[in-house]
């Protein structure tokens, strides 16, 4: 029983491991969480040249205004909405200032992805958003690589799309981008993110479910070793 014995302390090691993972993670997105609520309920950044020249927190709030660019808007695919598939509108915004910062409108389905079919949400002119600092995405290890040629954008990289759009490297802002906060009210295309946290925090229940299998291995390991007679407790008895 070697062999056996030697990959049940294997896995029973890994499944501990990744037990203890899970509770790490559990209390980085309680932080992640509570930074998200006090940052976004702050007062927000007003002044352009303090999103340009700074170190944002993240989740920060903020207000700009300006206009869009919308005929540099792109898509990032692989979005949904309460179940339904769709994309999430980025689109360039410049400021008073005439620097430029992407902001991301919010989502839109399969159907309203061509602007030409949305032009009600194709603001024009003078406009002002309410939002939230977000910092470019971390393409994740099943997250395939932004393609800009063919229309495939997967991670909101700022830097990236700004130098497939071929802007102006002194005008754009590549430390940050903003989540657009949806209005109050009716529900308008595109939708955008809500200001409060919709993080998933399924940490402590991924835990407990790596702990419980590694204390079915060794459930199982000690009856097995139990009923053929390898693991005895009772004392001997002298006469033996």
């Amino acid at each position: 029983m070697l062999w056996p014995t030697f990959f049940s302390v294997i896995v029973f090691i890994t499944l501990l491991f990744f037990g203890t993972w899970q509770i790490k993670r559990l209390f980085w997105k309680e932080v992640l969480i509570d930074r998200y609520i006090s940052q976004s309920q702050s007062n927000p950044i007003r002044n352009p040249q303090d999103i340009k020249n700074s170190q944002i927190e993240e989740f920060k709030s903020i207000v700009v205004e300006g206009s869009f660019l919308h005929k540099n808007e792109i898509y990032i695919t692989g979005k949904t909405f309460e179940g339904n598939a769709g994309f999430q509108v980025i689109t360039p915004f410049k400021m008073i200032d005439n620097s430029v910062i992407l902001i991301n409108r919010g989502w839109v389905s399969e159907g309203y992805r061509d602007p030409l079919k949305r032009a009600f949400s194709l603001v024009s002119g003078k406009t002002t958003i309410k939002g939230i600092i977000r910092y470019p995405q971390v393409k994740g290890y099943f997250v395939p690589e932004n393609d800009g040629k063919n229309g495939f954008w997967f991670s909101v990289i700022p830097i990236q799309i700004f130098n497939f759009l071929k802007f102006d490297q002194s005008k754009i802002i590549k430390k940050y981008y903003i989540d657009a906060l949806r209005k109050e009210g009716k529900l308008t295309l595109p939708i955008g993110v809500t200001g409060n946290p919709n993080l998933r925090n399924q940490h402590l229940s991924y835990a407990v479910t790596w702990y419980g299998l590694a204390l079915a291995l060794m459930f199982v390991y000690c009856s097995y070793h139990s009923s053929v007679g390898r693991l005895n407790f009772r004392k001997k008895n002298s006469n033996e």
